[in-house]
C-alpha cells in the first residue's frame, strides 16, 4: 500500500472516531478522558542502504484524548537515534502524527502514520555514488506503521512496534530508500482523570 494512501486511510479511520464521540455524549457509553502513554525501547533498524543496520533507541510520548467504545484515537511524537551504526550509515529521525488503538483485554492493537525529518550519515569517508561522495543528507520521512501494546498492569505494558518508512536520499539510484524498523519497549500511561474505561 502507497504511504498516502494509508495516510488517507488513517485518517478517515480518526474522523469517524471523533464523530462517533461527539453523537455518543449524550449516551452512558462515551467518556472522555485524558491520557499520556510514555514509552521508549530499542529499535533494529534496517536501513535499505548495501543491507546496512542500526541499532537505535527509541523513545515518544502518546496524548490521548477521547475514548468511545473500542478505539481510542491519539497523536505522537518519537524519536529514534542510533547508538550503534554499523559501517555503512547512520539514520537518526524526529517524527510525528495520528494513531489510531483498538482495547482487546490486555492487547492494545495500533496503526499510525507518522511525517516527519530524518538525517542520514554517510560512514567511513562518505558513500560514493557516481562522481560524487555523500556525506551527509536530510529528508522529509514518511513513516506508516503498526504494533502492539499488552498490558502488564494498570499503568504499564510492554510494546512491540514495526515501521516501514521512506525516505528520500541522493546517494541511490532510484532517489530514495525504506527502512524498516521494529521496536522492542516498554510503555507506562500516566491518566489524569484516574478513570478505568474498558481496561484501557
Amino acid at each position: 500500500m502507497k504511504a498516502k494512501q494509508m495516510m488517507t486511510i488513517l485518517t478517515l479511520l480518526m474522523a469517524v472516531c471523533l464523530i462517533d464521540h461527539a453523537i455518543a455524549q449524550t449516551t452512558p457509553t462515551a467518556t472522555q478522558s485524558l491520557q499520556l502513554l510514555a514509552f521508549t525501547g530499542g529499535t533494529a533498524t534496517f536501513t535499505d542502504l548495501e543491507r546496512g543496520e542500526n541499532l537505535d533507541v527509541t523513545a515518544g510520548v502518546d496524548v490521548a484524548l477521547l475514548t468511545y467504545r473500542f478505539a481510542r484515537p491519539a497523536f505522537e511524537i518519537r524519536g529514534s537515534y542510533p547508538a550503534q551504526e554499523g559501517t555503512i550509515s547512520s539514520q537518526k529521525s524526529f517524527l510525528l502524527g495520528p494513531k489510531i488503538g483498538y482495547s482487546l483485554g490486555r492487547l492494545r492493537p495500533y496503526a499510525n502514520f507518522l511525517i516527519g525529518r530524518g538525517a542520514i550519515d554517510y560512514l567511513e569517508g562518505g558513500y560514493a555514488f557516481g562522481d560524487i561522495r555523500y556525506i551527509t543528507s536530510n529528508t522529509l520521512v514518511l513513516s506508516p506503521g503498526v504494533g502492539l501494546d499488552y498490558r502488564l498492569g494498570r499503568n504499564l505494558a510492554v510494546k512491540v512496534d514495526f515501521q516501514h518508512q521512506h525516505w528520500d536520499t541522493p546517494a541511490v539510484p532510484s532517489g530514495s530508500i525504506n527502512p524498516k524498523s521494529t521496536t522492542l519497549g516498554a510503555v507506562y500511561t500516566i491518566d489524569f482523570n484516574h478513570r478505568r474505561w474498558h481496561d484501557w
